[in-house]
């Protein structure tokens, strides 16, 4: 028992929610209703955070806002060497990180991480943030999903147990997955 999440496109892991949709939601209807989604979003990222069984995300591309927001939910993350970014561009698209997202970003990353990618915007290469230790490694594409089917290989042993293994998690990140409330991670 262990997950690999990546994407199909081998440019983008994720660029978040649609921005279009998320600021204006009455003049794109068929996005359905903005306050039950951010709701609902918040769920998943806390089902992803408290997964009873080790996740490992293989960020193939660019994973900007909430596609990062997600990739930090997974308990090993592994990104492409040579080409996307890992950014949370909330401030240079003009919006203010919502509060679950800020806990998330700085229960996960050390301190001056957390200001580069929060307050600076910055754009994290896969060399990058495998040297700050936003991702565990950097791999060619060709080596990006078996390494992280590696990984998991690696620690499926520890879902074997799996009321053990969510445990361990509620007790990092609360028992309610509170990523869900604005107090966050």
């Amino acid at each position: 028992g262990a997950l690999v999440t990546c994407a199909t496109d081998p440019k983008f892991f994720s660029n978040g929610l649609d921005l279009d949709w998320v600021n204006s939601p009455e003049t794109h209807p068929e996005g359905g209703d903005r306050e039950l989604f951010g709701k609902e979003f918040m769920h998943l990222m806390g089902r992803i955070i408290t997964l009873p069984i080790p996740s490992i995300c293989a960020i193939n591309g660019h994973g900007f806002g909430a596609g990062f927001m997600m990739a930090l939910c997974h308990d090993v993350r592994l990104m492409r060497e040579d080409r996307g970014f890992a950014c949370a561009n909330e401030i240079e698209i003009g919006m203010v990180i919502p509060d679950p997202e800020l806990a998330l970003f700085k229960h996960k990353l050390p301190a001056n991480v957390f200001f580069e990618t929060v307050q600076l915007a910055r754009r994290w290469t896969g060399k990058d943030a495998a040297n700050v230790g936003i991702v565990s490694g950097a791999y060619p594409l060709s080596h990006l999903m078996p390494k992280a089917i590696q990984k998991a290989e690696s620690l499926k042993h520890l879902g074997a147990n799996r009321k053990v293994y969510q445990t361990m998690k509620e007790r990092l990140f609360g028992q309610t997955a509170p990523i869900n409330n604005v107090h966050g991670a």
